[in-house]
């Protein structure tokens, strides 16, 4: 078991979603959204990033950004951020250029605000074989359906008081860097990987 994020890739999705009063619905795809978790996703090394998004304004608004950035010289630290996010129309569509790029389909971990019955701890995500697709929802986050889809949720986020409706932004950060971030617990847990390949590799 090993924090190596090369495995690990992260997904935005906008349907279907719970609004504030249940429905289902398609959330709107916002920039903030799409610049500060690259942004993130990159600063903690994650393989990719899917935007998904079922309606095709959104898909190309998401493009005109991107192409935007690549193509200006100027701000290089954005470019890289942006550079390794691929835009989608759906869940399946993200899980067969990931299955595509790593030659096996991928584990799909959920994130949600609300208590799940037999969901996994941040250390627990690490023995989830990769790749990982790590889903992230927007508004008032994912159906049942889509979370029963999932191999694994992971455990909520909680704070200190009664509210819990952090931003998804918010949300990624804190979850990528409680799973990569360079902490004891993790630079520990790496230290013992190296040593298990480098004993290993010395028997071969």
């Amino acid at each position: 078991m090993t924090r190596d994020p090369s495995s690990t890739f992260v997904a935005l999705l906008h349907h279907p979603m719970r609004d504030r009063t249940g429905a289902i619905v398609t959330t709107a795809l916002t920039t903030l959204d799409l610049h500060d978790i690259a942004r993130t996703c990159r600063t903690f090394d994650i393989a990719g990033y899917f935007i998904v998004h079922p309606i095709e304004y959104q898909r190309k608004m998401a493009e005109r950004v991107t192409a935007h950035w690549e193509e200006d010289g100027r701000h290089d630290l954005r470019r890289q951020a942006l550079e390794r996010v691929t835009v989608v129309d759906t869940l399946d569509a993200a899980i067969a250029n990931l299955t595509a790029r790593s030659g096996r389909a991928p584990k799909l971990v959920a994130t949600t605000a609300r208590p799940t019955e037999g969901a996994i701890s941040f250390n627990d995500f690490h023995a989830v074989a990769g790749p990982r697709l790590l889903l992230f929802g927007t508004g008032f986050g994912m159906t049942e359906d889509l979370l029963a889809r999932c191999d694994h949720v992971l455990l909520p986020l909680v704070g200190g008081g009664v509210y819990n409706h952090l931003s998804v932004r918010s949300a990624c950060a804190i979850v990528l860097d409680r799973l990569y971030g360079d902490r004891e617990e993790s630079r520990a847990l790496n230290e013992v990987s190296r040593s298990n390949k480098e004993k290993a590799s010395s028997h071969e």
